[in-house]
């Protein structure tokens, strides 16, 4: 299998986190999505990553429906319960913090557009749902050691890859460390784990032309 992948995208690190804890061998490609014209477009119509190509070469997006099939693959540290509300709580707990991403990067994307062409109603709208995001993962997560049940789940990694993200690139100044300390404890719990210290997210290095 081989990942088509960027260091700074979080949603690249939630499937190279699921890869780790589920102990899958999968090669990385880095690239470039920016051009029009890249080469993730022959595997993936979209032109999005991540994108995984498996051994036959049918090529799996978005990254939840990447996670749901590794988590499948292997019987290794279930991340995704098998029980129906089980399952659902923790798919609900990754859509909350997907969605908190997509918010975050629209703010980043409308920052890097001309000045003249900017909106800051748009990116006032785009940040009040990130704070609505976090004031909601701080009140389910409350005092609780993960965000669902009794385990560490994909629950837990894809907050994590939320916060982390947030605190990379900091999309309208958004400082959940100190408005939403009970995250910022989450995450450093997180962050003691191999899967997420080791895909800190980076600014990615040009590739070779």
């Amino acid at each position: 299998m081989k990942l088509l992948a960027s260091p700074a995208s979080p949603y690249t690190r939630k499937v190279r986190i699921v890869l780790t804890e589920k102990k899958i061998d999968c090669d990385l490609e880095l690239v470039d999505v920016n051009p029009a014209e890249n080469p993730v477009n022959r595997h993936n119509p979209l032109g999005k990553i991540p994108t995984l190509i498996l051994d036959d070469g049918t090529a799996l997006y978005d990254s939840r429906v990447i996670v749901e099939f590794l988590d499948g693959k292997s019987p290794i540290s279930r991340l995704i319960p098998e029980d129906l509300r089980d399952r659902v709580a923790v798919r609900r707990w990754e859509a909350l913090a997907d969605g908190a991403l997509d918010a975050g990067l629209l703010v980043r994307y409308e920052a890097m557009r001309d000045k003249k062409e900017q909106s800051k109603a748009w990116s006032d709208k785009q940040v009040s749902r990130i704070k609505r995001a976090m004031a909601q993962m701080t009140s389910e997560l409350a005092e609780r050691p993960w965000c669902h049940g009794e385990r560490y789940s994909l629950a837990d990694i894809a907050v994590g890859c939320c916060l982390g993200w947030l605190g990379f690139r900091k999309p309208g100044e958004v400082d959940w460390h100190r408005e939403y300390p009970a995250l910022g404890r989450h995450y450093e719990k997180l962050m003691a784990r191999p899967a997420f210290a080791d895909t800190v997210p980076q600014v990615p290095a040009p590739l070779a032309r």
